[in-house]
Parts: structure tokens; sequence; C-alpha cells
């Protein structure tokens, strides 16, 4: 596996309008995020190990589990409207030009996806060769833009994403969803394009369980009793 000469970075910003506070709501006795940085102490050691966020509450909790925050995300990269483009950068530019060290891939991985296991980055990673871009988690979705994904035309009327006579969704093309859990991406594809613009894309393919995204109550609900149940 080519895990070494990555940087890890686990991006956590303070603010959440759906689920407040939720990288560090407890779940099944622990804070969400601890869940992901014990996915990625099982591949790599804490130095290449970077929790981004603009939070103060975020890196106390996250120092006194053993892990050193860098830095504190500047504000203008905190907000609602911030990519992922933009805060892996920074974190990479960080690194580069503070402690004089650089990577050649970073994996982001979302705090969100607690079901996440080591197990599943280490998959991705038998993936990655030096010619990709990306390697994302994806889910196999019920949505299909040949079958019932639809858009509105200038009259208002709705009408397939794209164009099938499919009579069934499993006779439509497949198509996959990203889980948001695992990104493994080229360092020089993230500085010259956006994620949307790759072109080189391998999948890893997840369950649709270990693909919940905590993003409001409910969410962090069945993960609560998933874990609780699996524990």
């Amino acid at each position: 596996m080519e895990i070494k000469d990555t940087l890890f970075i686990i991006p956590a910003r303070g603010g959440s309008k759906g689920l407040p506070r939720k990288n560090i709501l407890p779940i099944a006795g622990k804070p969400m995020i601890y869940y992901t940085i014990d996915a990625a102490r099982g591949v790599i050691s804490d130095e290449d190990i970077c929790v981004s966020t603009d939070d103060v509450e975020i890196i106390k909790v996250v120092e006194n589990y053993g892990l050193n925050v860098p830095f504190i995300r500047p504000a203008e990269l905190a907000t609602d409207t911030s990519g992922s483009r933009e805060v892996i950068i920074h974190a990479l530019d960080f690194y580069k030009n503070k402690l004089g060290k650089n990577y050649s891939k970073v994996c982001l991985l979302q705090p969100t996806s607690p079901l996440r296991t080591t197990e599943h980055i280490c998959g991705a990673f038998e993936l990655w060769n030096d010619n990709l871009d990306m390697v994302v988690s994806v889910k196999d979705t019920k949505s299909n833009p040949y079958y019932n994904l639809f858009e509105e035309d200038d009259s208002g009327y709705l009408k397939l994403s794209k164009k099938g006579s499919f009579t069934r969704r499993q006779d439509a093309p497949k198509v996959w969803e990203y889980n948001g859990a695992i990104y493994i991406i080229k360092t020089h594809s993230i500085l010259t394009e956006v994620l949307t613009h790759f072109k080189r894309i391998k999948k890893f393919i997840m369950s649709e369980t270990d693909s919940i995204d905590i993003d409001n109550e409910l969410d962090w609900f069945v993960v609560d009793k998933i874990i609780k149940l699996r524990n």
C-alpha cells in the first residue's frame, strides 16, 4: 500500500447548522472525531495526522486525546461556503513552509463518517497508483439520472436528467454516490485543479451502513445505536 508520504487531514469546523457541535458530539461514550482519529492512527503516525479546525474547544478535545493540533484554521476558511480544496491547500502549505515537510498526496477523512475504519482506509489505499488524481469512497445509490432523477426545463416541466428509456432502475447504467468518508488525492492534482475536474478517479465501495454521514440528530441517533450494538 502506498500510504507513506501522505498527509492525513481531518477537517473539523466548529460551526454546524444541522447539528450544533457535531464534530465533538458524544457517540457511544466518546467524541465523534475520536473515531476518525482512531481510524487514521491505524495506518499512520500522529505526526502525519492534521486536524484542521478553527475551534478552540475542538483543539482542546483533540489534544486531550494525545494528538497535537498544529494550527488554528483561519476564519475565512471556516465559513459555510468554505471548500475542501482551500482547506487542503492551507494544510499542505503549513506543513511545507513551517515544518519543511512535502507530501505527494493527502487523505481527507471527514469526522462525520465515524463508521469508516482503518480497514476501509487500507482498502482504499490498495487501489492507489501514482497515475491517479483520486481514490474516493462511494456507496450504491437508489437515485439514477437515467431513471428517477429529474431536472426542470425552461417551461418548468420535469424531465429526466439523462436520456434513457429504462423500465427498471436495475437496467439503467450503474451510478455511484460519494459518501464523504475517504478521499485520497494527489497533491499535484489538488494544487492545479478543483476536485470536480479530476479525470482519473477510482472508486472504493463501502456499504450503505458504513457510509452514514452524520448531518442531523437522526443520523447521530442511528450511528450511536450501531456502534453500541457492534461493541
